[in-house]
């Protein structure tokens, strides 16, 4: 089992805090030179402590290290992780407010948490897609089917069967709104998602049956046919452009 640091309590003198509160002391200089960004996959070991010396949880005690995205995780580590590089072991003194609070979900310890961690690589996260510059309204050559749905094809595929709507399909996919958000994509995730067509909004219930497999073709989505104008909270509003590649049909 990990010893907690004899600095556990506090933050000593010669640790750094940051604006935030955050505050953190090198142990061990590393051998990269690339600070991770706010997106990127990094694989570490670490060890967890409360300011009393209870160690909580251990990577190392369990002997694997672990792999995840720096935005999904506790605002202290996305913060502090990308102080880091490949090869450096560095202790972390994490505000409640940075961690899970002073009264945290179950299971979770609350108040400051102290974490030691050895951060052995960085994977970057891919870049976004490119902003259509059509993104604001459907080009005039694009094609617009009686429900009001555009779309234009951006490369042929090497299909000939078009899918059902009971069908179910692979695709990759990217949305944004007319002004250019991005708002999800399949391809910053790396993960090509599967659904049956008839289980998801109605633009692209009726626009994917138009593509055959390996095609990728733009989407205008009117509002009446995605999430409306007053979309459930998490959604988005108005008119929606979606860049599809249908992978293949299930």
């Amino acid at each position: 089992m990990p010893a907690a640091p004899a600095d556990v309590a506090a933050p000593p003198a010669d640790a750094i805090t940051s604006p935030t509160g955050l505050a953190s002391k090198l142990i061990e200089a590393g051998t990269g030179t690339e600070n991770p960004g706010p997106a990127d996959t990094v694989t570490v070991h670490y060890s967890g402590w409360t300011t009393d010396g209870k160690l909580f949880d251990s990577s190392v005690e369990r002997g694997k290290t672990i792999s995840f995205p720096l935005n999904g995780v506790i605002a202290g580590w996305t913060e502090g992780l990308q102080l880091m590089v490949t090869g450096e072991k560095r202790r972390f003194w994490i505000p409640a407010n940075l961690a899970y609070g002073e009264n945290p979900r179950r299971g979770a310890p609350a108040g400051m948490l102290v974490f030691d961690v050895e951060l052995f690589e960085i994977k970057k996260a891919p870049e976004p897609p490119p902003v259509p510059e059509d993104v604001a309204a459907p080009p005039a050559d694009a094609i617009t089917t009686a429900s009001g749905l555009a779309s234009k094809v951006l490369s042929p595929g090497n299909g000939s069967r078009h899918p059902k709507a009971t069908d179910q399909v692979e695709v990759h996919y990217t949305g944004w709104t007319t002004a250019g958000e991005l708002f999800d994509s399949s391809v910053l995730r790396d993960e090509p998602v599967v659904f049956p067509l008839n289980r998801v909004i109605a633009g692209w219930t009726e626009g994917v049956q138009l593509m055959v497999g390996g095609e990728k073709r733009r989407f205008w989505i009117p509002a009446n046919l995605a999430y409306g104008t007053n979309p459930p909270p998490g959604a988005p509003a108005g008119m929606l452009v979606f860049d599809v590649e249908l992978l293949d049909i299930l």
